[in-house]
């Protein structure tokens, strides 16, 4: 019954997404749409050249007819000009980096049918395929003397059933005896990624790839969204740092202490350089002399988002200074400067990610950036960085970060075009007075033609994490400017739990979720709608993840604030969820442990949404996805249900193939188009649209 059900929703989905795709509205002139957001670039940092001058990037193009992307490679200048596209394949080229020489360009990708090792002349001439390692890699780093490379790969360790039982050939089931069998959206796949290196000699490749993880259990990079930032060469080819976690089953789940590994090339020994730091430490990166490796550090070893701190080992005597001492504030994705007196990184600042730096013997901190913007992954060029830079009106670009003037000077206008022909609307940031008498930054972002003698349907946009700045970002799916474009005012409040505000504000949301952080939400709410611009009876909360936890909760609190509601894989019972996720460091500290320990004042007694669904008097609209581990899908299940059975308007828009987020083009659209119908359905003035959904339990 199961099975037919879930073959029955999918149909059904291509069905009307097709349908929807053939028939859907067309574009208002001048307005952000979601067909418009798939048709943006994506633009993202590669490597710049070894002598500074030159920039390697992608771009991901999204077909959404075929309903896929590609990625290409593009070269620049540092500063700017000479733009050029140096790869087409049929498929995606990644992770290009430039051979330590300058002459030539690495970078992965499947043409020949698999992942590969490629290497092209910077102009993108003489492609040549340099790796043929069976099952593909997964990523690659060339050693600074340019005569090895390291890469990684997976390796198939444990055993399936069939393997177990090989007289049982079509038998389809999986024996588990400890936990971490799926993580995120995939179940383990009996394989763990592991390092390698391997002779190279100016493009070909020798000898049998040396595993330094042979036979071990575990991954490198951290399984799941760790990259080859997590590895390292010593500038003297000796010796690679890497990331790992080495923990199993429990212990792995209820913690997040990954450790720095240094492994020897000659002795083939491994030492642990972080034993005794008990959380994530990680992104090692060597100085160019060679002295010191710098990494980021967390504290708490069951604290996934505990303040991120950089740390510097001296290499001879192996001591440990963490450098970032006193700091108040995030430091991420450390890299060394030139000469190798600063550190730069990547620090949260009141809802914004700016770059800094950091000098290693006087801890003189630099802002370098500053403004209403997003940085992300950078490098250091020649008298500068480049760096990705993007806002809430503005997607990825590359910039450049002059060293002498200061000045950030935009070199990729990928967009430009079709930002150019769409009005965005004004965001601005306002200070509002909390319960406990804080003052909390909240973004109010206006629909583009904004008229304020006019009045206008309002959303509270709850965000997730918890504790994740609502920040400049550009997003794919909770797009603020798309939501203006379709005449709403959106009043984001960076509540309590969010970075960038320091630890105590940070900490605050930990066993607290429905205390502090709610009443931050209504603080919002309240004071934005006393504008004669906001129409109080059109109200809205929406949300996914811990967003979405807060629109249940908000549904059974609000007080008949809120005219509809919209959760997107949100958590609604506690106790359910607790038995399903599976990174348990993350429930254990944010929510105070299992809930067979129950404390006085635990978020199972006081906290859970489902504790107030007989409050429930709202249209909601719930999002879930099949493939989403970190929040079953059960949670939706159950806010679904729970609705529809006290006959309150509710629709249940489920994604069989998608995780934690939607990542699929079409499957994208799908959601803004729903998304936007629900709110129209609730939020408009013209009551008769509402009257198709009423008792439809959720089967049209």
């Amino acid at each position: 019954m199961h099975s037919n059900l879930k073959k029955y929703l999918h149909v059904s989905l291509v069905l009307v997404c097709s349908f929807l795709l053939m028939n859907g509205v067309s574009a208002q002139s001048g307005r952000l749409t979601p067909e418009k957001l798939w048709e943006l670039g994506r633009v993202s940092l590669d490597d710049v050249s070894p002598d500074g001058s030159q920039v390697v990037y992608g771009i991901t193009r999204y077909n959404l007819p075929a309903n896929k992307g590609n990625r290409d490679l593009y070269l620049i200048n540092s500063d700017g000009g000479n733009v050029k596209k140096i790869t087409a394949f049929e498929g995606s080229e990644s992770q290009a980096r430039w051979r330590p020489d300058g002459k030539r360009i690495g970078f992965l990708s499947a043409e020949s049918g698999s992942r590969q090792l490629w290497e092209m002349n910077p102009d993108g001439s003489d492609k040549k395929q340099v790796s043929d390692i069976e099952g593909g890699i997964t990523g690659f780093l060339y050693s600074p003397s340019g005569d090895k490379i390291l890469f990684t790969k997976n390796v198939k360790l444990d055993k399936t059933v069939n393997e177990l039982y090989p007289d049982l050939p079509k038998a389809n089931a999986r024996i588990i005896d400890d936990l971490m069998y799926r993580h995120w959206d995939s179940w383990h796949d009996y394989e763990y990624s592991h390092v390698f290196f391997m002779e190279y000699n100016n493009g070909s490749v020798s000898g049998e790839p040396k595993d330094i993880m042979a036979g071990e259990p575990y991954d490198s990079p951290l399984n799941p969204f760790g990259g080859i930032e997590e590895i390292a060469w010593s500038p003297d080819g000796f010796t690679i740092a890497y990331t790992c976690k080495k923990l199993t089953g429990k212990e792995y789940a209820q913690s997040t202490n990954s450790e720095i590994y240094l492994y020897d090339l000659q002795a083939d020994k491994t030492t642990n350089l972080t034993e005794g730091m008990n959380g994530y430490d990680k992104e090692p990166v060597f100085s160019r002399d060679g002295k010191y490796l710098a990494w980021n550090s967390m504290e708490k070893a069951g604290f996934e988002s505990d303040r991120n701190r950089i740390f510097v080992m001296n290499m001879t005597s192996f001591e440990k200074t963490e450098i970032t001492a006193g700091l108040d504030q995030d430091a991420n994705h450390p890299q060394w400067s030139r000469d190798g007196k600063s550190i730069y990184f990547i620090t949260g600042v009141q809802a914004t990610y700016q770059i800094a730096s950091i000098e290693i013997e006087s801890r003189k901190l630099t802002q370098l950036t500053t403004g209403q913007h997003n940085y992300g992954s950078f490098a250091i060029a020649k008298n500068g960085i480049v760096a990705s830079r993007m806002t809430m009106s503005e997607p990825s670009e590359l910039f450049f970060i002059d060293f002498k003037k200061g000045e950030q000077k935009q070199i990729t206008k990928t967009n430009e075009p079709i930002l150019n022909s769409i009005s965005m609307g004004k965001v601005e940031k306002r200070m509002i007075k909390t319960t406990d008498e804080k003052e909390m930054l909240t973004w109010v972002i206006y629909p583009p033609d904004f008229d304020s003698t006019k009045s206008y349907p309002t959303l509270l946009y709850c965000q997730g994490g918890p504790q994740s700045a609502v920040s400049q970002f550009f997003s794919y799916r909770w797009n603020f400017q798309l939501m203006a474009a379709n005449g709403y005012i959106v009043v984001a409040p960076n509540r309590r739990g969010l970075p960038s505000f320091g630890r105590r504000w940070n900490d605050q949301i930990s066993e607290d979720w429905g205390g502090q952080a709610m009443k931050d939400y209504f603080s919002a709410i309240d004071e934005v709608a006393k504008e004669d611009f906001v129409d109080n009876d059109r109200l809205g909360a929406v949300g996914a993840s811990f967003g979405g936890y807060s629109v249940y909760w908000l549904a059974g609190n609000h007080e008949k604030r809120f005219k509809a509601f919209i959760s997107h894989c949100g958590l609604f019972n506690m106790e359910s969820w607790y038995g399903t996720t599976e990174e348990l460091f993350f429930a254990n500290h944010d929510i105070g442990g299992p809930y067979w320990e129950l404390k006085p004042n635990a978020t199972y007694k006081l906290h859970s949404p489902h504790l107030y669904v007989r409050n429930w008097d709202t249209p909601i609209l719930v999002i879930h996805n099949e493939k989403d581990f970190r929040v079953p899908l059960g949670e939706g299940m159950q806010a679904f249900q729970a609705a529809r059975l006290q006959d309150i308007p509710a629709r249940f828009l489920y994604y069989p193939e998608e995780g934690h987020w939607v990542l699929q083009p079409q499957n994208g659209v799908l959601w803004h188009r729903v998304f936007f119908d629900w709110l129209e359905r609730y939020l408009s003035k013209d009551e008769g649209a509402k009257d198709d959904t009423e008792g439809s339990g959720g089967n049209k």
